[in-house]
């Protein structure tokens, strides 16, 4: 008899959006087992499934699927993590619905499998066991590689040389590891304690790391060279844009690097327990409308602003956040402004910000990034209040690795430029990935790009003469 088709997905629990503004508890609850084996069982088990072709890092997902469905939850971790060394991370982050989901074959008719939401499962089933296992590690080569930045791609490379044999260590600037899952996503969307556990398991395999460690201060690249036969260089991409109108000087205006750093790092949100203060204020609006202004909007409103305002010079079909944090902001009652542009940030005598003035917009014909382009309505000035302004349009790499490693080639934007296919830099012995090469994107294809990298230094090393 043929399997029934089931086309609806079972939809996770989450926190209320009234009780959920108040804390900095995670939103989404996950799946229990009951609802993680029903969503698993959707799975048709295609024979060539195209879901593992949407995924950065080629995790066997019918593999995975296929034991939840069967209760081997042990094995379902296995799997996964014979490609993925975060999969609590991604199955809380990643745009699945871009990438592995799309691919699925249910979705023609119906609601694709929630892959995202069974890895997450299997990954917090691991860690409410108890049980971790460290597969099982190559004998040592004795060769030494040196990553700069403990993020998703310098975690993944840590993970894949270490599996191989490989002698590994970590710098990292910041005194916490995790880069962008530690110092930019909120608490709420994916807790501190998760990262620390992902973290740990890597450092398990024998992996160091150093944090407090300023690569091109502390020591430039060149002279970790001279003690390590390869390095890596996935230090992310932490030098904010401004938008470069009048008033960005005043108080009250932030990065969003800065305002969320504060908060996620340093525990701003916990003052005075940490004494980390940050500005309280009633009328706060983001510039931008990615996830990083939903994370910035959404923290606002935590932490206790009356109004909370995304401005955005696009429509909401435009919006390139995650639909599911877009529609956790509308829940949680932050209002979307769109179609508006901020030109000027207007102050008080004492330099503080009071109010935005802003232009209506319409869409035009389609730029270069497939999106309509906005274009100004003449005489369509107006005014807003807002006593903080988190400006969240996007980030370049920090410029002193570049600036003190000589011969590194650099692109328009200061990125790193690296092979796609390897991530091998213009530098003989050093790769890189992540956004220090792409500019700020996802935590999967970060992932991705160190896994590639980690290939193709393993291949490096292994014709590499002592």
């Amino acid at each position: 008899m043929a399997k029934q088709i089931d086309y609806k997905r079972r939809h996770m629990p989450k926190q209320e959006p009234f009780e959920r503004i108040k804390n900095f508890d995670e939103v989404a609850l996950g799946y229990t087992e009951k609802l993680a084996v029903e969503e698993a069982s959707r799975c048709l088990g295609c024979k060539k499934p195209f879901c593992i072709e949407g995924c950065p890092v080629a995790i066997d997902i019918p593999g995975f699927i296929k034991c939840i469905v069967e209760g081997d939850f042990a094995t379902g971790v296995k799997k996964i993590k014979e490609t993925n060394a975060l999969p609590a991370v991604c199955g809380r982050v990643c745009p699945q619905e871009d990438q592995c989901e799309i691919k699925c074959v249910l979705g023609k008719k119906g609601e694709p499998v929630s892959i995202g939401r069974l890895e997450r499962f299997l990954a917090d089933w691991e860690a409410a066991s108890g049980s971790t296992e460290t597969p099982e590690i190559a004998p040592p080569t004795g060769k030494r590689i040196a990553i700069v930045g403990s993020g998703p791609a310098g975690i993944t490379v840590a993970n894949d040389l270490a599996l191989l044999g490989h002698d590994v260590t970590v710098f990292e600037a910041l005194h916490d590891a995790g880069g962008v899952l530690t110092y930019g996503i909120p608490e709420f969307r994916l807790p501190k304690a998760i990262v620390k556990r992902e973290v740990e398991y890597v450092r398990s395999l024998g992996v160091k790391l150093y944090v407090d460690y300023i690569v091109g201060k502390t020591k430039t690249i060149d002279g970790i060279l001279k003690e390590f036969d390869a390095v890596f260089v996935g230090a992310g991409a932490g030098l904010p844009w401004f938008m470069e109108i009048p008033g960005e000087n005043l108080n009250g205006v932030y990065s969003a690097n800065e305002y969320l750093t504060r908060c996620n790092l340093m525990k701003g949100f916990r003052f005075p327990e940490y004494d980390t203060p940050i500005k309280r204020p009633s009328n706060v609006a983001v510039f931008g409308g990615g996830n990083v202004a939903m994370d910035s909007a959404r923290t606002a409103l935590r932490l206790g602003a009356d109004e909370v305002h995304i401005v955005y010079r696009r429509s909401r079909q435009e919006l390139p956040a995650r639909l599911e944090e877009v529609e956790n902001a509308e829940e949680e009652g932050v209002i979307f402004d769109f179609l508006t542009l901020p030109v000027r940030l207007i102050g008080n005598k004492q330099g503080w910000l009071t109010e935005l003035e802003c232009l209506k917009m319409e869409l035009g014909e389609p730029d270069d990034s497939g999106r309509r382009r906005p274009v100004p309505i003449e005489g369509s000035e107006f005014r807003m209040k807002a006593d903080a302004v988190v400006c969240a349009i996007g980030n370049s790499p920090n410029p002193l690795i570049p600036m003190t490693t000589p011969g590194l080639e650099v692109g328009r934007r200061g990125n790193i430029v690296a092979d796609e296919e390897t991530g091998r830099t213009s530098r003989n012995g050093i790769w890189a990935g992540g956004d220090v090469v792409t500019g700020a994107a996802t935590v999967i294809s970060a992932m991705g790009a160190g896994r590639n990298a980690a290939k193709d230094i393993h291949k490096y090393l292994l014709n590499k003469k002592s």
